[in-house]
C-alpha cells in the first residue's frame, strides 16, 4: 500500500477500521490485476462507501467499472478523481466513456484539456486515440487519420506500446478509408515489431 494512500485511509475510522480498509483494497487492486473485474468491484463498493474522500479509491472503482462497460458509473468516479487531484491522467478513460456515449462533443473538449494540461507521452497518446476513434464514428476518417499521422511519421528506433497501438489504429483506418497500400504498410510495421499486438497479423494476412 503506497504511503500517501494508507495516510489518507487513516483519515477516516479507527485504526483498526484503516487497516482492514487498506487490505480490502489490496485485495481489490489484486484481483483488478488479474482482471477479476467482477471479484474487485464487489470489494471496492464497499470500499468506496467507506472512504468517499480517497482519490486512488475513486480511481480504481472507476477503472474497474469501465472494465466492465458501465459507463456512467465509471464517469462518475472517474471523475470524482478527477475533482479530488486536479489531475487529467485519467482523461483518455473518462473521453473514451463519453465516446460509448455518444457525447463527442465532451471528447473533443476532454482532448482540449488534456492538450492544454502538457500532459505525458502514454497519456497523450490515449487520449489521441480516443479522439481518432470518435472522429471515426462520426465517419470522419480524414480528420482521424491528420489526427495520427504526425505521431507515425516520427522516427522510432525501439517503438513502445504507445507507437504500436497508434500505428495499429492508423492502419485500421487507412484500411476503412481504402487506402490499402498504406494500411497494409503500417500493418507490417507493426507485426515486425509485435506479431501478437492484437489481430494486426490476420488484418496484414488479409490484406495481401
Amino acid at each position: 500500500m503506497p504511503s500517501d494512500v494508507a495516510t489518507e485511509i487513516r483519515a477516516y475510522g479507527t485504526a483498526r477500521q484503516a487497516t482492514q480498509l487498506e487490505g480490502r483494497l489490496a485485495a481489490a487492486a489484486s484481483a483488478y490485476e488479474r482482471e477479476r473485474y467482477t471479484e474487485a468491484i464487489a470489494i471496492l463498493r464497499q470500499v468506496a462507501r467507506a472512504v468517499p474522500g480517497v482519490a486512488s479509491v475513486r480511481e480504481l472503482h472507476g477503472l474497474t467499472l469501465y472494465r466492465l462497460g458501465r459507463w456512467k458509473d465509471a464517469l462518475r468516479e472517474l471523475n470524482a478523481f478527477a475533482e479530488l487531484t486536479q489531475s487529467v491522467d485519467q482523461h483518455p478513460v473518462i473521453a473514451d466513456c463519453e465516446r460509448a456515449l455518444g457525447r463527442h462533443a465532451r471528447v473533443e473538449q476532454l482532448w482540449a484539456e488534456l492538450r492544454r494540461a502538457g500532459a505525458g507521452s502514454d497519456i497523450l497518446a490515449e487520449g489521441r486515440l480516443v479522439m481518432a476513434g470518435s472522429l471515426a464514428d462520426r465517419e470522419r476518417l480524414s480528420d482521424a487519420i491528420a489526427l495520427l499521422e504526425p505521431a507515425v511519421q516520427r522516427q522510432v528506433r525501439k517503438p513502445l506500446d504507445r507507437h504500436l497501438r497508434q500505428w495499429y489504429a492508423l492502419a485500421d483506418l487507412y484500411e476503412r478509408s481504402g487506402d490499402l497500400p498504406r494500411a497494409r504498410a503500417l500493418f507490417v510495421k507493426v507485426v515486425d515489431a509485435d506479431p501478437e499486438l492484437s489481430d494486426a497479423l490476420e488484418r496484414l494476412t488479409n490484406l495481401r
